[in-house]
């Protein structure tokens, strides 16, 4: 077709504003693909081949096929959709205008799940081609396009299809399904010496291995991928770092009445690439009943081959295993079988200098993020931590490599060393010291470098203590906790304390309203993980003593920030002591001083408050958004409580209302 021809026919597709096609493919230049950056050409399904569709008729020509692209972790995951209609749904929306039907428009939708929530991604149908040809991931059939258009959404979501270069096959089934993965060990789970680090914190992964009996009640519904780190005997051809998916395993008699486990796997690559036993005239399929054997190859599809059960544990390093998801949505338990109907999640960070206390070797571990889990019925109970992505250059493994590149591999290390622990308590009598110093009744036990890591337990009635942390002190991120149990649940954020002196609600309050704003380059300083946040609007207070012998005084303090719903700031407060002996018109704070009270982490909310009981002084109270200069106008209101029962005169009881009104604002 001509040129000219093409741009009238093509006329009024969409073309993707957001995921411009020369810009989408790389991040940064630094994965094998860049070499071919100005050989790739756009073309829609209908310059590739006569007639596209989605799906083909066969289900077997729809599974995935690895081109140039290191991603097969993402292909590997791919497969479970494939296997189960409600599960693709989910991701593709059915019913969408395919090419040729009325509706057609260039553009196709699909769902994608992240940091807790599902994500529509619409893309143009424009994909990479090399001599017309899709370069990139496609289906065994060429006139089918559902692996090359999800893999440019996933590619988007990403950020460019180079970032889809390496990845854990967890992370992936955990995007496509909104489930849980969790990755075990088929090699050596090391010294006796090393499985004893395992009790106690550091930035030592444990290894588990993985029994596949384990599966037995899950077989049907789970998903299971392998991968190879190093490649001897008969995987020697896959080279290192590679995910291939299992398709299968069978118990079969041999001829002289033995056993034998057999697994069927699939290469993303497309072809077989196997020399073990069990290749297609392999040795080992003399031991079987010619019509076992015929009914077996018969299964393998192309790009598929049986290894036995000894060759898998010996050729294989890994398996990722995915929890099955049933047509409600309700993840079933890979250990028991049985149906996880209750789940909840919340979000929190881990903030420096606040909430990033690192692991128990360290004595702030206290002050990470604390969750209550609260458990009505005994059953069984999975807590999974899972941070957000951040792109940094570092080490890890991924599972990745083209075909096209021998050995080579892209490392990247996106992730902190994160774990969970559990401890049982008694609520309304926590001594949170002694409770931290304790053993933990269910723990990750060590903290590892994954997106996602899993606590798997059984627990009776009552109420738990969850502390996520990172292995490192100060390591700030995002992240999600979710509980997935048999049995009835509740999950709820432990609230930050603010001294630890006695509360009163009841009775009067004396209230005072402030009005500030941050000002981009001059006021808004940001959060203490900034050295401007000292450039903060500063409300200095005095907290007079109230009460003959009061050992403090009840204040509660809000910022309202004064802004539309649809333009909220991340927003938080700290109360810091003044030096004594200083004037209060002028007061400051030393930058290093620690805050004797903060309203954090900050949130995306109209209005956040602290309520505490603070020591008779002077104080400074520094309102911030997350982010420096971020603009925006603000409210900021202190009561304080008055107990008028026991003022014993009229003059007293002026001399507290106008230490209260003291307030006055100072300019940064």
């Amino acid at each position: 077709m001509e040129e000219d021809e093409r741009a009238v026919e093509f006329k009024g597709l969409f073309e993707d504003p957001t995921f411009i096609c020369e810009d989408s493919l790389f991040s940064d230049y630094s994965t094998p693909i860049a070499r071919f950056q100005d050989d790739i050409t756009w073309l829609r399904p209908q310059e590739i081949c006569p007639s596209p569709a989605l799906f083909p008729d066969n289900t077997n020509d729809g599974h995935a096929k690895q081109g140039l692209l290191g991603d097969c972790w993402f292909l590997c995951a791919c497969t479970i959709l494939l296997k189960y209609q409600h599960l693709m749904n989910k991701v593709v929306p059915p019913a969408q205008p395919q090419w040729g039907e009325r509706g057609y428009r260039g553009s196709f939708l699909f769902r994608l799940w992240q940091h807790g929530c599902w994500t529509e991604v619409t893309v143009d149908d424009r994909l990479p081609c090399l001599s017309g040809k899709l370069c990139f991931s496609r289906c065994q059939s060429p006139t089918a396009f559902w692996v090359a258009l999800l893999e440019k959404a996933y590619a988007k979501l990403q950020g460019s299809y180079e970032r889809l270069w390496a990845g854990q096959v967890s992370e992936a089934l955990v995007d496509l399904t909104g489930g849980l993965a969790e990755r075990w060990s088929l090699g050596d789970c090391g010294t006796e010496e090393d499985q004893g680090r395992g009790s106690s914190d550091s930035d030592w992964v444990r290894r588990r291995r993985l029994d596949l009996d384990l599966l037995h009640a899950v077989r049907e519904g789970c998903s299971v991928s392998c991968s190879v780190h190093s490649a001897p005997g008969g995987a020697s051809e896959l080279g290192q770092f590679h995910a291939l998916s299992v398709m299968e395993w069978v118990d079969v008699r041999t001829v002289e009445r033995g056993g034998v486990r057999l697994i069927r796997i699939r290469n993303p690559w497309g072809r077989r690439c196997w020399e073990g036993a069990w290749r297609e005239s392999g040795e080992g399929w003399n031991s079987l009943d010619p019509a076992c054997t015929l009914n077996l190859l018969g299964r393998a599809q192309e790009a598929e081959f049986w290894v036995d059960e000894t060759e898998f544990l010996l050729q294989f390093d890994d398996v990722t295993v995915g929890y099955p998801i049933n047509e409600e949505g309700h993840l079933q338990s890979i250990y028991s079988g049985k149906l996880l109907t209750h789940s909840h999640q919340t979000s929190d960070r881990w903030v420096k200098g606040h909430s990033a206390g690192g692991c128990r070797n360290n004595s702030s571990f206290g002050s990470n993020p604390q969750f209550w889990l609260r458990v009505f019925e005994r059953g069984e109970v999975l807590v999974s931590l899972l941070q957000h992505r951040r792109y940094s250059r570092n080490t890890g493994h991924h599972y990745t490599q083209s075909p096209e590149e021998g050995s080579s591999t892209t490392q990247h290390q996106h992730y902190q060393a994160i774990a969970l622990h559990m401890w049982k308590v008694e609520k309304k009598c926590l001594n949170l010291s002694g409770t931290l110093n304790s053993p933990p009744c269910a723990s990750t036990h060590c903290h590892a470098y994954e997106r996602e890591v899993v606590l798997h337990t059984h627990l009776d009635p009552g109420c738990h203590l969850l502390v996520p942390s990172t292995f490192l002190q100060g390591g700030e991120g995002s992240f999600l906790l979710r509980v997935f149990s048999s049995s009835p649940t509740s999950l709820s954020a432990v609230k930050t304390p603010g001294p630890s002196l006695p509360l009163v609600t009841e009775g009067e309050w004396e209230t005072n309203y402030l009005r500030g704003a941050w000002v981009t380059g001059s006021s808004a300083g940001g959060s203490r993980n900034f050295l401007s946040h000292w450039q903060n609007p500063r409300f200095p207070v005095t907290m007079g003593d109230n009460i003959a012998g009061s050992t403090g005084v009840n204040v509660r303090v809000t910022l309202h920030q004064n802004c539309p719903d649809t333009d909220l700031q991340a927003i938080g407060f700290h109360l810091y002591k003044t030096p004594e002996g200083q004037e209060q018109a002028e007061s400051t704070v030393p930058r290093e001083e620690e805050p004797v009270a903060s309203c954090i982490p900050h949130c995306y909310t109209q209005a956040v408050s602290l309520a505490c009981c603070l020591p008779p002084g002077a104080y400074v109270i520094v309102p911030s958004t997350y982010q420096p200069d971020s603009p925006g106008q603000f409210t900021l209101t202190v009561a304080r409580k008055i107990h008028r029962r026991v003022v014993k005169s009229q003059e007293r009881l002026g001399r507290a209302i106008q230490e209260v009104s003291h307030i006055s604002v100072m300019r940064s």
